[in-house]
């Protein structure tokens, strides 16, 4: 799936929210519409979201295909509810200055967008516009620059006012939008549940042979409401549907209920009123079921997103910069990078820097799933969205907006939402003949018992409930709302998945294999042993520390931090200098000190048998040794030797062996000698491993693993571990690594930790788990409850019931995914609550 490809033009994507959908069927046109607009290279919907994700050309033009795109969503029977969404290569720069978006008050109808749109297209140089009248915003496109003013100014003639559009206005609808799906449904709900309990109460009577039914002018006073008024936007809904010659789940509820209604009307008519049964109680309460089932399916995909909404909520909205020598609190919009920001105690890192100034620890627990602060001092990023725990930090701002490492993880959340996985294509194709198929069967049902039965008042009932229980939502909603519940919580711990595909082909994996350095082990050197001759390992720390003291060289690093473990000082140096390929020469008070390999100690004549066994013993294991030695006046003296080793990281161990639980077979690829691989391999557990791999090879590895069978996947996090996730069928890269790796990759792990690989491979099978019980529901249900409906066994009021909680049953389910906790979190919570 992660094929590489020399492609520098990448496609961009508009995200738009669509109004209007109920079912997988709604999802089929709506994708069918855009699909057909020119330019229009892929398009995604996800009811779950309400969003439909388009991919075009980067260099599109975005206004007329925003345009276009609005305009065939319309015919098809929806609306666009809000702005879209730029984002990839394609950015509101593409809006050229030859195109501008305007804010219209005022607007209430469609004769509005009329005037507005001729208003505009009177004004010199304009070419095209495009009013919406859900989103009161008006796209204009000219042949050059026209003053906005110009266009504000014909718009006040016309009867309206209007301002040039911003983002902020933008997210105000969109979320006024996401408040108005719900809080409306609730006083509907509240409504009809109020009218009908007055005609579904007496009906407890009728087990016991009471007559409680209300008169039938009673009946009908309370059920035409419901139907006509509560339940109005079955119609629209299921109008706009048949228009555009498909159907959809309210099409279904508004001819089922209106057969019912209908029927009782006129059995009440033409029996003045004292007709034997009449069944308002059915419509009415089919409606009122639907609608408290359409309520809690709302909430419940409010949950589903929940994850997006709680990194949102990390964004700081104030930063603090100074400016020469006066500090200055301002909208994080208006911060540059390069500024400088101070961060105090408390406070939320704006955005991503580099600290220059102080010392504090950075709760990045919302981020990362680390649950512990983590040390920050100069030198280190932090990162916008982090808390500052302590001290005061002073921090070079390094990326601003989409720039920024929180604005990326919400956009891979978001993608990873939008984008269907290849199951869902099944699901497409049943979705696409559901309604039509149900429709036919309730119409044999009707002709079936009429004809045969000869009771048509049954007849239409069955026909009925065959039309209420089908439910195309619980297939439609089956498999995005398990995977916004799943990519969501994985995010929470720091578990970026980019796709849905990604996530669909790691629940399979059956080999991973894992880049040693930096993945399995921590992949900065350190001193592992100390060999000494007749120095004490105090003095050989102290005299090698001071020869490396002035060098930035991995292994001087290491020395250094190894005598300062220890609180060892190194010695005063009155000249040092490095020679290339062999060490470093030193002088000190004591003499001159030389730390270096076998052949610069052979160069200065010294014999080192007494040392040779051990130092070949650290080699087979695949250790660096650096000689150290001293000359005194004339002579020259051999004191020791130290011993170089990665270390491996604590949870790797762990982390191996739930793999290993799991099925899954993990191989280690590593540039090391055999004996060095073999060590590290055997230490955590890993029986299959590959030495002296260059870095260009992993990718053949990677190919010849997959023809073994079964999907392979790649961990790594260096620039030279891309071609080898790229060729994987799902890469895993450590965010520690280059930005190379986290974009070749599939998964990106925000800790740098190889538990974190088992944990995504475990929400994997997890979600898909919740997709498959899902699907499995929804399948069955229809199939056995049509069945049942059609042959007499299920009332309307009870298949009504039943079609109303069946989506809200598979949403519930999805959500139970929000419970999931990584085992390497809960392990580490517990360890750290031991050693407290």
């Amino acid at each position: 799936m992660n094929a590489a490809t020399q492609d520098t033009t990448s496609p961009a994507s508009l995200t738009f929210k669509i109004g209007g959908m109920t079912c997988a069927s709604c999802v089929s046109r709506v994708e069918k519409a855009i699909q057909k607009v020119p330019g229009v290279e892929a398009v995604s919907v996800n009811l779950a979201t309400e969003k439909a994700n388009v991919q075009v050309p980067s260099n599109v033009d975005a206004v007329a295909v925003i345009a276009a795109i609005s305009n065939a969503v319309d015919k098809a029977g929806y609306e666009i509810v809000a702005s879209p969404i730029l984002s990839g290569s394609l950015s509101s720069d593409n809006l050229s200055p030859s195109a501008q978006t305007l804010d219209v008050e005022g607007m209430t109808c469609a004769s509005c967008v009329t005037r507005v749109e001729k208003a505009l297209m009177k004004v010199p140089g304009v070419t095209d516009v495009s009013v919406n009248l859900a989103t009161n915003k008006a796209l204009i496109k000219s042949d050059a620059a026209i003053d906005a003013q110009a266009m504000i100014a014909a718009l006040g003639k016309a009867g309206y006012d209007a301002h040039i559009s911003t983002a902020q206005a933008t997210q105000a609808t969109t979320e006024a939008n996401e408040v108005s799906i719900t809080l409306p449904s609730w006083w509907r709900v509240a409504l009809s549940a109020l009218l009908s309990l007055p005609l579904i109460i007496p009906m407890l009577g009728m087990p016991f042979g009471l007559d409680w039914m209300l008169p039938g002018w009673v009946q009908f006073v309370l059920a035409t409401p419901i139907q006509f008024f509560l339940g109005a936007r079955f119609y629209r809904s299921g109008w706009k549907a048949a228009r555009a010659l498909s159907g959809n789940m309210d099409l279904l509820v508004a001819i089922g209920t209106s057969a019912a209604y209908g029927l009782s009307t006129y059995l009440l008519f033409s029996q003045h009123g004292h007709a034997a049964h009449l069944y308002f109680e059915s419509s009415a309460v089919i409606i009122t079921l639907v609608l408290l089932g359409q309520w809690l399916e709302a909430r419940a995909k409010r949950q589903a997103v929940e994850a997006i909404r709680a990194l949102e909520s990390l964004r700081a909205t104030v930063a603090t910069i100074r400016r020469d020598g006066k500090e200055w609190q301002v909208p994080v919009a208006a911060v540059r990078v390069g500024d400088i920001v101070v961060i105090r105690p408390g406070e939320r890192v704006p955005v991503d820097g580099r600290i220059i100034e102080g010392y504090s620890h950075i709760d990045e627990s919302l981020l990362t799933g680390e649950s512990l602060p983590v040390s920050k001092s100069i030198g280190d990023a932090v990162t916008g969205g982090a808390v500052n725990a302590d001290g005061v930090l002073i921090a070079e701002v390094t990326a601003v907006g989409a720039e920024t490492m929180l604005s990326q993880i919400i956009r891979m959340v978001e993608d990873a939402q939008a984008v269907k996985p290849p199951i869902q294509r099944l699901v497409d194709k049943v979705s696409a003949v559901f309604v039509p198929s149900v429709l036919l069967i309730s119409v044999i049902t009707f002709l079936a018992w009429g004809l045969i039965a000869g009771d048509w008042q049954q007849a239409l009932l069955n026909a009925v409930a065959v039309q209420v229980i089908a439910c195309p939502c619980a297939l439609g909603l089956a498999t995005p709302t398990s995977i916004m519940a799943g990519t969501g919580i994985a995010a929470q711990y720091g578990i970026l998945i980019k796709d849905a595909e990604a996530l669909e082909i790691a629940h399979g994996v059956k080999t991973i294999a894992f880049d040693k350095t930096g993945t399995l082990t921590i992949g900065k050197p350190i001193v592992v042993a100390i060999e000494s001759i007749s120095a004490s390992e105090k003095e050989i720390l102290q005299l090698a520390s001071a020869a490396q003291q002035y060098s930035d060289h991995p292994l001087a690093k290491a020395v250094i931090a190894a005598a300062s473990e220890r609180d060892i000082s190194p010695d005063a140096v009155n000249n040092a200098k490095a020679i290339p390929g062999k060490g470093v020469e030193a002088e000190t008070k004591t003499g001159t000190i030389y730390l270096g390999n076998r052949r610069l100690m052979r160069e200065l004549g010294l014999s080192l048998d007494v040392l040779d066994n051990a130092a070949a013993a650290h080699e087979r294991a695949g250790r660096t040794v650096s000689w150290l030695a001293r000359r005194r006046a004339d002579e020259m003296t051999l004191i020791g030797l130290l011993a170089f080793g990665d270390t491996i990281k604590p949870s790797a161990i762990d982390a191996i062996a739930r793999l290993t639980a799991m099925g899954i077979t993990p191989v280690m690829l590593t540039g090391d000698n055999p004996g060095s691989a073999q060590s590290i391999a055997t230490a955590v557990g890993i029986k299959d491993f590959r030495a002296e791999v260059l870095p260009a090879d992993k990718a053949n590895v990677i190919a010849t693993l997959k023809e073994k069978g079964g999907k392979v996947a790649m961990v790594g996090d260096g620039i030279n571990d891309a071609p080898a996730l790229a060729a994987a069928d799902v890469g895993i890269a450590m965010s520690s690594g280059t930005d190379v790796a986290m974009h070749t990759a599939g998964i990106t792990l925000m800790r740098s930790d190889p538990a974190a690989v088992a944990d995504a491979i475990d929400i994997s099978k997890k979600t898909y788990r919740k997709i498959w019980q899902n699907l499995g529901w929804a399948f069955a249900y229809n199939i056995i409850g049509i069945p049942l409906a059609a042959l007499g066994y299920l009332n309307p009021i009870i298949a009504g019931a039943a079609m109303a909680f069946s989506s809200v049953s598979v949403v519930s389910n999805a959500l139970l995914l929000r419970r999931w906790k990584p085992q390497s979190v809960q392990h580490h919570a517990k360890n750290s609550g031991e050693k407290s």
